[in-house]
């Protein structure tokens, strides 16, 4: 299909990805030269269906590139005031200092779904061409190698591959630039990342993965503006990750867990960690007799400052999350791909090029910000009480020690086998709170997928899943994965992997952890997958 006729598209601008990052640079590059020509393409069925995070944003950067926010903010924005973080063992919680990077008064509670739509209202009242619904599946090339823009998904591909009888080819987008901002491990920043070699010299990126439900509670349980951190159980003390409650308005609370995703134990579930976590005696009275509304994972990037690839090459930039941009102490990013947005904008209309947009970066506030940053998440590759120790001497020292921490083993490595690791006794408990399992937490995420695409995940040698994947790690995919889309079932031959395309919620985490790397998560049909409500 490669040599069908497409519709091709001119644009100055080509924008992969309607996030924060994304719409905040077409947003600016408008606001600089109104004449500009900018298209948002968004693989979501909406702008802010595939949008996720913890959030709570610091309003700085959206207040310089839009202060009008403010006049009428997204339907869930509610200022922090007061903030909370907190030791858990299996049955007690003890309070901890806390840094001031997690002092959150002054800063809002949001959706990052219920932002992204404002923002992108106001990208279109400028001029750009926003885009839903069209997945990006690779980027086109100049004869000399630069980036020319990307192709556009073909629609109407029966499970088959061939074309069914309402076929579409994708149309081709060229533009002068392509900016990258599809968010943590991004099929199309991948490709360009391998491509041009833009992690050369940096440490591999890490990442977590964050899971998130909406909660409406019985009244009176709230405290608007609350938001708590936690740390400890149910994890063990050489796993990364803790949980947080973010308390909103109308007697409705976030709830949520991180996990990072270089877990060791090969036994490990970070969805059944979450659904601990709320089982926890301080967490459970709170959730209990709630009902969720919503639920979400993403993976967030989360390796930092050291972990930043290249951010520019011929032709195209990295933005936001697709570069790594998240600050871990703050737990925050959104003002941080906002920021980046903005930069790129700005470096793209006063040099014309992408070239030396990644030294601006790196010295702008956005890039010392992380580097100031850059030794806490790595200090926890030694176990929570050395991280705790080695966090607390980075925030006395505002991060001037004359040391870099790096880590050299890339997340799947880092999973150790069957017979090589004695799984610690988590203490974990029995669950009586929502979801039941996996699947019920899928349709709270309103996923839909058309059945007769092709199976977008791509495993390129089922037979390692079935005999040494099997052996070695017991099929972690069955775990790591917090949708059910990975299933090893009976067969006449004896075992086969299945793969429930239609229930992936687009989190990348089998893309990021499978301990082989034969997983490639690639782009579906546009529109489909999760389609968020308000998270």
């Amino acid at each position: 299909m490669s040599a069908v006729a497409r519709d091709v598209m001119e644009y100055d601008a080509a924008i992969v990805g309607a996030g924060p990052a994304g719409l905040a640079c077409a947003i600016r590059l408008k606001q600089l030269q109104a004449g500009v020509r900018v298209c948002v393409l968004e693989k979501a069925s909406a702008v802010g269906a595939h949008a996720l995070s913890g959030a709570v944003m610091e309003p700085g950067p959206l207040d310089a590139l839009a202060p009008e926010w403010r006049e009428a903010p997204p339907a869930i924005c509610v200022p922090a005031r007061r903030d909370e973080l907190r030791l858990l063992t299996r049955s007690a919680s003890w309070p901890l200092p806390l840094p001031p990077q997690l002092h959150n008064r002054g800063n809002f509670i949001v959706s990052l779904g219920l932002l992204t739509p404002w923002l992108a209202r106001k990208a279109e009242a400028l001029g750009v061409d926003v885009f839903p619904g069209f997945a990006v599946v690779e980027a086109l090339s100049n004869p000399d190698g630069s980036v020319a823009g990307v192709r556009l998904g073909d629609v109407g591909v029966e499970k088959s591959g061939r074309p069914g009888p309402h076929y579409s080819p994708g149309a081709d987008v060229r533009a002068r630039t392509t900016i990258v901002a599809e968010g943590a491990r991004g099929s199309l920043a991948k490709q360009l990342i391998r491509r041009f070699g833009l992690d050369a010299r940096c440490s591999p990126q890490h990442y977590a993965l964050g899971l998130k439900e909406l909660w409406q509670l019985p009244r009176g349980r709230v405290e608007p503006g609350l938001v708590e951190h936690t740390l400890g159980w149910p994890l063990d003390s050489r796993t990364y990750g803790g949980g947080f409650l973010y308390h909103l308005d109308g007697d409705r609370a976030y709830v949520g867990f991180v996990a990072g995703l270089d877990y060791e134990d090969p036994r490990f579930s970070p969805f059944e960690a979450f659904q601990q976590f709320k089982h926890h005696p301080r967490i459970k009275p709170l959730l209990d007799g709630g009902q969720i509304v919503a639920a979400g994972a993403r993976a967030i990037a989360a390796g930092g400052w050291q972990s930043i690839p290249r951010l520019e090459m011929p032709g195209a930039v990295l933005i936001g999350d697709a570069g790594g941009g998240v600050n871990v102490l703050k737990i925050k990013g959104i003002h941080q791909a906002i920021r980046s947005g903005v930069l790129a904008a700005e470096h793209l209309i006063e040099s014309g090029s992408t070239e030396g947009f990644d030294a601006r970066w790196r010295a702008s506030p956005g890039g010392r910000e992380l580097k100031a940053v850059r030794n806490f998440k790595p200090g926890f590759k030694h176990g929570l009480w050395v991280g705790i120790a080695n966090a607390a001497l980075e925030v006395v020292t505002r991060g001037a020690t004359p040391w870099t921490l790096r880590s050299r083993v890339p997340d799947p490595a880092r999973l150790e086998r069957l017979e090589a690791y004695a799984s610690p006794e988590r203490g974990w408990v029995d669950r009586t709170l929502p979801p039941r399992d996996r699947l019920a937490s899928v349709f709270l995420a309103s996923t839909a997928h058309e059945e007769n695409q092709p199976v977008h995940l791509k495993v390129r040698d089922p037979s390692i899943c079935v005999d040494r994947c099997a052996r070695e790690f017991g099929n972690p995919c069955e775990r790591f994965c917090p949708a059910g889309v990975y299933e090893m079932v009976a067969d006449p031959s004896g075992r086969r992997l299945q793969i429930n395309a239609a229930n992936c919620v687009h989190c990348k985490a089998c893309d990021i952890k499978d301990p082989y790397q034969i997983i490639d998560w690639t782009p579906p049909e546009g529109g489909s997958g999760p389609s968020y409500q308000a998270l």
